[in-house]
């Protein structure tokens, strides 16, 4: 993988985008982990202004932690980089209480851990439309576009994604090649909406490594039943996900009128 390059490729990619839309400059939230901080980096080398956010809803120390390092050191090396913190814990605790009570304990958990993400969204988009600037997406290319590892108009919400045509390891290398601290590249990675210790392989069932393989699988074509063991659960753990947030994946439908109709 020529990381440099690729490196320099993106940069190049994001300063011409932004360049384009006559927007000022570049805005993203920072959890603390791999894909925030490559995106971020990424973005500071730019030379465009960045608004790095903090967004803690009830969060784990050490995710507050790695990602108030990681800003710090943004800004030891990136004279473009500036920072605010909104902390979102009290009012995402207001509007829970303003949802009715379930017996669904398990969905309600899910529905709520997604409003975190919309809550996230909308307080970049405030930065965003107060100072001029575009929201950065950090997913990657197995959460993007394999098995919709995200929050629909959450996290998912953004005006460009500059790393969502890597893969997980990719996003590793090019972390190498930046200097990430240790600690981020070492976390385990969390999608942190559930305010415990809970990571992302527990819930996805897979690591990114054996989702990425699974990913590679399916672009060519393979099914299930030419696997056994672990890569038959694997792949049936990445086809059933992948099926399950096409919904994400696929622009918005429209239902379009025939013309006799109109």
């Amino acid at each position: 993988m020529q990381c440099q390059k690729i490196i320099d490729f993106i940069v190049s990619w994001i300063r011409d985008y932004a360049g384009e839309s006559g927007q000022n400059g570049l805005v993203i939230g920072i959890s603390g982990g791999i894909d925030s901080a490559v995106t971020s980096t990424l973005a500071a080398k730019t030379g465009l202004r960045l608004l790095c956010v903090e967004m803690p809803i009830h969060q784990n120390k050490n995710e507050v932690s790695r990602a108030q390092k990681h800003i710090s050191w943004l800004m030891e090396n990136f004279e473009n980089v500036d920072r605010v913190k909104t902390d979102l814990s009290n009012t995402f605790e207001i509007l829970k209480k303003a949802f009715p009570e379930t017996s669904e304990s398990e969905q309600r958990d899910l529905a709520l851990a997604n409003t975190r993400a919309r809550l996230r969204m909308g307080t970049l988009y405030y930065f965003a439309g107060l100072n001029g600037l575009l929201v950065l997406g950090t997913g990657n290319k197995v959460e993007d576009f394999g098995v919709g590892f995200y929050t629909k108009y959450g996290d998912g919400g953004v005006d460009l994604s500059p790393i969502a045509d890597l893969m997980k390891s990719g996003v590793y290398a090019i972390a190498s090649e930046l200097k990430i601290a240790e600690e981020i590249q070492k976390a385990s990675p969390t999608d942190g909406l559930y305010g415990d210790d809970r990571n992302d392989e527990t819930q996805l069932g897979a690591s990114y490594n054996e989702l990425e393989w699974a990913m590679q699988q399916d672009g060519k074509g393979k099914k299930e039943h030419e696997f056994s063991g672990r890569q038959a659960e694997v792949f049936s753990i990445y086809k059933r996900l992948n099926a399950a947030n096409s919904h994400k994946m696929k622009p918005i439908p429209i239902c379009e009128i025939p013309n006799e109709l109109q």
